[in-house]
């Protein structure tokens, strides 16, 4: 683990930094630990709620957990207000290698409560939050936003020269409005941003292949291609394969099994239903996008109605004759999850706290992640396609 590593060495000494998206649900502590195998260069973890995290040891328990090979990792916040945005990130920095500020989350619970792509029309309160983060935190550690374009192509370079002014590391673009969620991205308006910063920039969107991350590059000049759908559905893309391999799909059950095993290794490979550090959601749904062309469409209706664990290992071994494999103890170790300390940082949380902002106040609007999964349920009636509202789960 290296969380005093420079992000921006990547950017230096690669022509191509590849980057796994910040995905609502999916690019955590498993996922990443994945990619990671396949020449993914960086990782974001999903968009956290930086007032929850401020304010909640279980949130911040929940929302970002890492190990000793997870890095180097950006976790990603929503906020609007610098005592949750600079709290966020000074309680987190000592476990990651910098943080980025959510500006393109177009979801209406997200512009009802003032972040995500709303902050787009506040390009001087995130510069403010860039500026302040950045002052309370010393480098190496990154400060960068993510952001979507505007039907003004103007106002959008215009924001991302005020971003580098207020001192942001890098800047990571969706090239799509706020209004879109697919079709065809802006590559035009990338290339403008890219030309008019100088900071380096990661272009994202539309990439589902190794081709299309190096035509985009191609197109735009960016310095490095942030991939959400493409990686979902084949992990290892970025090495240049058209799917998701067998032995993907058998690592993944690996880092799936041995992150709910404690420091008493057992022999017993199976997963219990309730395991610490796993959800089922996690497990099963990561699984469903990888088997796409792995299974006939049948065998696909059976393993995406699957709601249990013991079920979902039966099937692979009899299918596809994968069990998850215990790890030595030095790959237990290195991967094993993080028991993090953050007693006594919330300081400056609390010194930037303004005394008439309540929890009462910062809560009126009700957010929620899509927990009904209605994406993944339109999976089981359209099974073929991989393309089921995908667009909702990253930012």
């Amino acid at each position: 683990m290296n969380y005093k590593e420079n992000i921006l060495n990547l950017f230096e000494q690669k022509q191509l930094v590849t980057v796994c998206a910040p995905m609502v649900r999916y690019s955590k502590l498993q996922f990443r630990t994945l990619v990671r195998e396949y020449n993914c260069d960086l990782c974001y973890t999903p968009m956290i709620m930086a007032d929850s995290f401020c304010r909640s040891g279980k949130a911040r328990d929940n929302e970002f957990t890492t190990n000793l090979e997870d890095a180097p990792v950006i976790a990603q916040f929503a906020a609007n207000t610098v005592q949750d945005f600079v709290g966020a990130a000074h309680m987190v920095s000592p476990y990651c290698n910098g943080v980025d500020l959510n500006c393109g989350c177009p979801q209406t619970w997200a512009k009802q409560l003032g972040i995500g792509c709303a902050m787009l029309n506040h390009p001087e309160v995130i510069s403010d939050l860039v500026r302040q983060c950045r002052n309370q935190i010393l480098k190496p550690f990154t400060v960068s936003v993510k952001v979507r374009v505007l039907k003004d192509v103007r106002r959008t370079i215009e924001t991302c020269r005020q971003l580098e002014k207020a001192g942001i590391s890098f800047l990571a673009v969706h090239a799509r409005t706020p209004s879109q969620s697919v079709g065809t991205i802006d590559t035009n308006t990338l290339k403008l941003i890219v030309e008019n910063v100088h900071c380096p920039v990661i272009g994202n969107g539309g990439v589902k292949t190794l081709d299309d991350c190096l035509n985009l590059q191609k197109e735009s000049s960016c310095n490095g291609v942030m991939v959400a759908n493409g990686l979902l559905t084949n992990p290892t893309l970025f090495t240049g394969t058209e799917s998701t391999p067998l032995e993907c799909v058998q690592k993944w059950l690996d880092i799936c099994f041995n992150s709910t095993l404690g420091d008493n290794l057992c022999n017993q490979l199976t997963i219990p239903e309730r395991p610490p550090n796993l959800t089922f959601q996690c497990f099963h749904h990561h699984l469903v996008f990888m088997l796409e062309k792995l299974l006939t469409k049948s065998k696909r209706r059976i393993f995406n109605s699957l709601q249990h664990f013991d079920d979902v290992l039966r099937f692979l071994q009899y299918h596809l004759d994968l069990k998850p494999q215990v790890y030595g103890g030095n790959m237990f170790k290195k991967r094993q999850i993080l028991n993090l300390d953050y007693n006594g940082r919330d300081s400056v949380y609390n010194k930037l706290k303004l005394p008439y902002q309540t929890v009462t106040e910062l809560a009126k609007v009700e957010y929620s992640y899509d927990n009904d999964g209605t994406f993944f349920k339109s999976k089981l009636v359209e099974d073929d396609s991989i393309e089921f509202g995908l667009e909702n789960i990253f930012i």
